[in-house]
């Protein structure tokens, strides 16, 4: 018998990006170069676990729009032109490389990934990543989650009516890719505000995750800390963020990503190689951008770097993944007999560390299962079956709190992103005006471009958009992209206004922003 459970919790998540009027697009790679080196390697490392009969659980979220993203046959078949012009690339560098010793292991190592992972993705998944994430679901290894639609913001949100879309929206969208209405949620920038529990409750939503502070200023104190759920004052379950296994992966001083022998981000032969020769492999205009092949490890803080060794690398992540285990069954034992329950420890964190920015991050998560499958004290568990084992939970007021830097919202509401929501609000309020005055019905165009600003207005919330402003990456885009949903929006208003709706407009931005096929406008009615 196990002395308390551990939740490893993923949160997957891109914003939606689709350009269909360019062969090329950069802000495009951000999703190839997840789908190859996080959710193809992760659900890869799932197969093995499955195969070898080893315990595991996790749960993950697949946000609306990531999901919609991994759908669309146009992004679908750009990410297959991206494998290939990847493994062509390989296969240069191994001719260019067949007499170096240091560098040629390395680009075998590429070389096999590659090709495992194609055949993976169109062998065994019919060329969708989501058939994986069903798979395991199914199979009731995995828990998936949902999100806002679109990861918008919802403590900024003013009218009401503009959270439940964030929301029903995510449902709907949840169930239509995945067969089954979402029970859990990853409340986007995991932001919590009093009352949002019964937004949480109308969507079918029975429990949500905060950060640590979240749990440990919830009133009163809550008896167990992180290592238990407490309940809304609706019954709507709050999972708090344990710090320790979270300081462990995330901290860039003492997390396990920094290990000297693991592999270097930045360095990448994009930047590296000769400009004539890598011209094919990176942007049209000849902008030099990663392409995934690096060959170097972190080595120290200096700029020189040496050559990654992936046996070496591969086996440090056996000895983390022994260490962390340790570090949970430690944590059992200490508060285990202080408490009159078996303790919970609960671990959540961008998908996207594991694989891209910590790029052994897949096959650490996949040892750390096989580590806790041999433990005596630890388990894996989701949050329904924590749930179903202790239903009986402390009711608390869950504190208002994110995740972003200092812990509340000022990451998303600053001097440099605050323009944003005078138009948003002005949006949401419109939204909801015409939803009301068409909420009977009307002609197929109008429904269609009513349907389109609910789209344009659902995208503009994402809260990557402020996010990236903030941080001061991917700046341009953020802003432009944000002013071109406004722009959007206020036009098909003044359109539908004016009863002169220009088709050729409309049927573009379908095309171009074509998330949420089925949404229904009258959903902020």
């Amino acid at each position: 018998m196990k002395q308390g459970y551990w939740m490893l919790v993923l949160h997957a998540h891109l914003p939606f990006v689709k350009h269909p009027d360019y062969d090329y697009f950069l802000e495009e790679n951000w999703l190839f170069e997840a789908i190859t080196e996080t959710y193809l390697p992760i659900l890869l490392n799932l197969k093995k676990l499955e195969a070898e009969n080893v315990h595991f659980r996790l749960t993950s979220s697949v946000t609306p729009p990531l999901a919609e993203m991994l759908a669309d046959y146009h992004l679908r078949d750009k990410y297959i032109k991206y494998l290939d012009r990847s493994i062509e690339l390989v296969g240069k560098e191994l001719w260019r490389t067949k007499d170096d010793p240091n560098f040629k292991p390395v680009v075998e190592m590429y070389r096999d990934r590659l090709n495992t992972l194609k055949g993976f993705l169109i062998n065994d998944l019919d060329g969708s990543v989501l058939n994986g994430y069903k798979y395991f679901q199914d199979k009731g290894y995995l828990e998936i989650i949902t999100c806002g639609a679109t990861h918008g913001y919802l403590p900024f949100m003013t009218n009401e009516k503009a959270v439940r879309a964030q929301l029903e929206v995510a449902a709907q969208t949840h169930e239509k890719h995945f067969g089954r209405r979402p029970l859990g949620i990853w409340l986007p920038e995991c932001a919590y505000y009093a009352g949002l529990e019964y937004k949480l409750e109308e969507a079918g939503i029975k429990y949500f995750f905060v950060d640590t502070h979240g749990i440990l200023y919830s009133k009163p104190r809550p008896r167990y800390g992180t290592y238990a759920p407490v309940y809304a004052k609706n019954g709507t379950a709050a999972f708090g963020r344990d710090y320790f296994s979270s300081k462990q992966v995330w901290s860039s001083k003492e997390g396990y990503p920094g290990d000297l022998y693991y592999r270097d981000f930045y360095r990448d032969i994009g930047y590296d190689l000769d400009y004539e020769y890598i011209k094919p492999y990176i942007c049209p205009d000849g902008t030099r951008v990663f392409t995934g092949l690096k060959y170097h490890r972190i080595t120290g803080d200096s700029e020189y770097k040496e050559v990654y060794q992936p046996d070496i690398a591969y086996s440090k992540t056996i000895d983390h993944a022994k260490h962390f285990v340790q570090g949970r069954e430690a944590q059992i034992n200490e508060v285990g007999d202080i408490i009159d329950r078996k303790p919970l420890i609960i671990s959540p964190y961008d998908s996207e560390l594991y694989g891209h920015w910590w790029f052994e991050g897949p096959d650490f998560l996949m040892n750390v299962f096989r580590e806790m499958d041999k433990s005596d004290t630890v388990k894996a568990v989701t949050a329904l079956e924590y749930l179903g084992e202790f239903p009986t939970n402390q009711v608390v007021d869950v504190n208002p709190s994110s995740w972003g830097d200092e812990g509340y919202y000022k990451v998303w509401l600053n001097t440099g992103n605050d323009w944003i929501y005078r138009h948003l609000h002005f949006m949401a309020d419109n939204m909801t005006m015409l939803a009301g005055k068409y909420k009977d019905g009307t002609d197929s165009l109008k429904t269609r471009c009513l349907n389109q600003l609910a789209r344009e207005l659902l995208l503009c919330q994402a809260s990557d958009w402020a996010f990236l402003i903030t941080t001061g990456t991917a700046t341009e885009y953020s802003t432009e992209r944000t002013r071109e949903h406004i722009y959007n929006f206020m036009k098909l208003y003044g359109m539908l206004e004016d009863s002169r709706i220009d088709i050729g407009y409309l049927e573009w931005l379908e095309n171009k922003n074509s998330t949420f096929q089925g949404i229904d406008y009258r959903i902020y009615a």
